[in-house]
């Protein structure tokens, strides 16, 4: 069975340490187990899903590769499904940030066995960059994917302790803003589109809840352009 990975979970591929046993939770089909195990990178891996499809969708992958000996598909919720030092890495992908905070909350036990934490959440994604500097986390790395018109943020974490020079990278990323990561640029050229769209909607609301997202939007679009003349 031929598996490929979009261009998404090929970045969050690309944070796993050679030579790292894997846990990747809430893993879907178990395609990036299956490429990682067959590519070599991670010697023997675990698949974790709470939802009994994606685990039997899971199941089956691993058995059409024939992985069964080096992949153990799990059923059950979070981190529950590792114990302590049975994974270097823990990959937490395609889900949003405040479940990704309450999985990783409810894991202490586990997270510190781990070595590297590989994150991609859908939405909130600076609530998870905040959690990680809170809970004894640094960010060693950030890349970005884009894939049928939607960015997404990846993150790498490490054991340690990080502080940031202003709040506002940890909405951006400071990995993505110290490489100057192209993605990044163009990701932020659309949110000041964005934010403009909606300010001119607003323009015609006179109510104050109205303009109070103006003023947080105006201040948001302040701070990105600041950062985009300091791009050139």
């Amino acid at each position: 069975m031929a598996v490929e990975l979009s261009e998404r979970l090929a970045a969050v591929a690309r944070q796993v340490p050679a030579g790292a046993v894997v846990a990747d939770i809430g893993t879907d089909h178990a395609y990036l187990p299956v490429y990682l195990v067959r590519r070599g990178i991670a010697p023997r891996a675990v698949a974790g899903d709470v939802h009994r499809k994606p685990y039997e969708a899971a199941l089956a992958t691993v058995r059409a590769c024939e992985l069964e000996d080096r992949i153990d598909v799990r059923l059950g919720d979070g981190l529950q499904v590792l114990a302590p030092g049975e994974a270097d890495a823990v990959v937490l992908a395609g889900m949003g940030g405040k479940t990704v905070c309450s999985i990783l909350a409810a894991g202490r036990s586990v997270l510190a066995k781990v070595q590297r934490l590989i994150i991609q959440p859908m939405r909130d994604i600076s609530l998870v960059r905040r959690w990680l500097l809170a809970n004894g986390w640094r960010l060693v790395d950030e890349d970005m994917a884009r894939e049928g018109g939607h960015y997404y943020f990846i993150m790498a974490a490490e054991p340690g302790q990080e502080k940031v020079k202003d709040a506002f990278w940890l909405e951006l990323g400071p990995r993505l803003l110290e490489k100057r990561h192209e993605l990044l640029h163009d990701y932020l050229l659309k949110r000041l589109g964005e934010i403009d769209t909606v300010l001119a909607e607003i323009k015609r609301a006179q109510n104050a809840k109205a303009q109070e997202k103006a003023a947080l939007l105006k201040q948001e679009s302040g701070k990105i352009r600041e950062v985009l003349s300091e791009w050139q």
